[in-house]
C-alpha cells in the first residue's frame, strides 16, 4: 500500500481517497495532485517512486515531472499575455511578425489559427531528428517552409509536435526572447511556481524518469472513444495518416529522460512542472494567487476560453474542442465543467482552471499510460474534486 503524504483541506478529503485509489486500482507508480480554490492551495497530496522505471527513490513534495502536451497551456498563455500587453495582434498574419513564414501559401495563417489548431500545419514532409528538433533552428525552418495540409482557417486538427516550433519562433520574433525565458521571468518567477519550459541544470536532480505503462487488468486507459472505422489505432497504422504524421514529426521518437531533451524548449511536449507549479499557474489565470499577482485580465480570460475549433479533429479522429491553444471541457477531453479550460498530456499529466468554481488543478504522472486525453487517474481526481464541491 503506497503511503500518500500531503495535506488536503475540510472537505476535499474525496481527493485523498482517489488519489491512493490511483495506486491500489489503476496502475499509478508516482505522481501528485494540487488544487486551488480562489486562489488557495486546499489540496497538495504526492506518493509512490519518484522514477517509473523500477527505481525505489521516492516521490517527494518537490518532485517534478515530464508533463508532455500539458506544456501547451502555459505556450499559449505567453501568446495571451502578449496579446494583453499590445505586442502581438491575434487577428494579424503570423507573416507579419515572421516573413519566412509566408512561404508555400501560408500567408494568410493568422495568429489565432496558430493557438487554435487552425493552421493545417500538424504534419512535416520531412521529420526531424531529436537533435534537429532541439537545436532551436530545424524546427522553425521546417515550419516556415512546410505547406498546409489543408486551407488553413478551414479546419481544425491537433498541431501535436510542430506546436513547439511554431510558437517558439512566433514569440522570439515578437519579443527577443526565448519562450522558456519569457515564462521563467515573466511567469514561473513571479508566482513561484514549479514549472519550466527548457529545464535548467541546476533543478535536474528534481525530476523523476518516466516509462510507458500499462493499465492493470480491468483499468484500461479510457482515453477517446472513437467510431470503429476511424480508431486512433487505424490512424497510428496508417504511415499516410495526419495521426501518425503528426506525432512523427520527430523521427526517431525523443528519448524524453535524456537531460538534453528536457534542457530544450519545446513547448508542446517537453516542459517539466510540479503537481503545485501547474496548477499554481492556473491559479494565476483565473484569479489572484494567495491574494497577489493575477496574470490574466478578465478579457483575456475570456479570449482563453472562447471556442476557436469545434468538431472533427483532422488529427485525433474524434471531436475536440479548443479555446486560444487551451483545450476547452468536452468528450475527448472531459474537465471540470463547461467553462473549464486546460490542457492534458498524452499519457497521464493533465492542468486546468474553472472560474466559475474558482478551482486550478494540477495532475502529474511518471507513468504513461495508453491514452490521448482522458487518463482515468486524472478523470478519478477530476470527479473528486466535483464530489468536494458538492459538498
Amino acid at each position: 500500500m503506497v503511503d500518500v503524504q500531503g495535506t488536503v483541506a475540510d472537505g476535499f478529503e474525496p481527493v485523498r481517497d482517489a488519489f491512493a485509489e490511483n495506486f491500489a486500482r489503476r496502475g499509478e507508480r508516482g505522481g501528485a495532485v494540487a488544487v486551488y480554490r480562489d486562489g488557495h492551495k486546499v489540496v497538495d497530496l504526492w506518493g509512490g517512486a519518484r522514477h517509473a522505471d523500477g527505481d525505489p527513490a521516492p516521490w517527494t513534495r518537490d518532485t517534478a515531472q515530464v508533463v508532455r502536451s500539458a506544456t501547451k497551456g502555459v505556450a499559449a498563455s505567453v501568446l495571451l499575455l502578449l496579446h494583453q500587453r499590445g505586442q502581438v495582434d491575434l487577428d494579424a498574419p503570423v507573416g507579419t511578425y515572421w516573413p519566412e513564414f509566408k512561404a508555400n501559401g501560408k500567408e494568410r495563417v493568422l495568429v489565432r489559427h496558430l493557438l487554435s489548431h487552425r493552421a493545417g500545419l500538424p504534419v512535416l514532409d520531412t521529420p526531424l531528428s531529436p537533435a534537429e528538433a532541439v537545436d532551436g533552428v530545424s524546427g522553425p525552418a521546417a515550419v516556415a517552409a512546410q505547406a498546409p495540409a489543408w486551407d488553413p482557417g478551414t479546419a481544425h486538427g491537433y498541431h501535436a509536435q510542430t506546436y513547439s516550433w511554431l510558437l517558439t519562433e512566433l514569440v522570439r520574433r515578437i519579443t527577443g526572447r526565448t519562450i522558456g525565458d519569457w515564462v521563467a521571468e515573466e511567469i514561473a518567477r513571479p508566482l513561484g511556481a514549479d514549472l519550466w519550459i527548457g529545464l535548467p541544470d541546476a533543478e535536474r536532480d528534481r525530476v523523476g524518469r518516466i516509462a510507458d505503462i500499462e493499465p492493470p487488468a480491468g483499468a484500461a486507459a479510457q482515453g477517446l472513444r472513437l467510431r470503429p472505422k476511424k480508431s486512433v489505432s487505424d490512424a497510428y497504422a496508417d504511415p499516410g495518416s495526419l495521426t501518425r504524421r503528426a506525432f512523427a514529426a520527430i523521427s526517431p521518437p525523443a528519448d524524453e529522460n535524456d537531460p538534453a531533451y528536457r534542457a530544450a524548449q519545446l513547448p508542446a511536449s517537453a516542459g517539466i512542472a510540479t503537481a503545485d507549479g501547474l496548477a499554481r499557474f492556473y491559479a494565476s489565470l483565473t484569479g489572484a494567487v494567495d491574494g497577489g499577482r493575477r496574470l490574466f485580465a478578465p478579457a483575456t480570460l475570456t479570449l482563453a476560453r472562447t471556442e476557436e475549433s469545434a468538431g472533427p479533429d483532422r488529427v485525433l479522429v474524434v471531436n475536440t474542442r479548443f479555446g486560444l491553444g487551451f483545450m476547452l471541457h468536452g468528450p475527448a477531453s472531459p474537465l471540470l465543467a463547461p467553462g473549464s479550460f486546460g490542457h492534458p498530456g498524452r499519457g497521464g499529466s493533465l492542468a486546468f482552471g474553472d472560474p466559475e468554481s474558482g478551482i486550478a488543478f494540477g495532475y502529474v504522472t511518471n507513468g504513461m499510460q495508453k491514452n490521448v486525453t482522458a487518463d482515468p487517474r486524472a478523470q478519478a481526481l477530476v470527479r473528486a474534486v466535483a464530489r468536494s464541491l458538492a459538498g
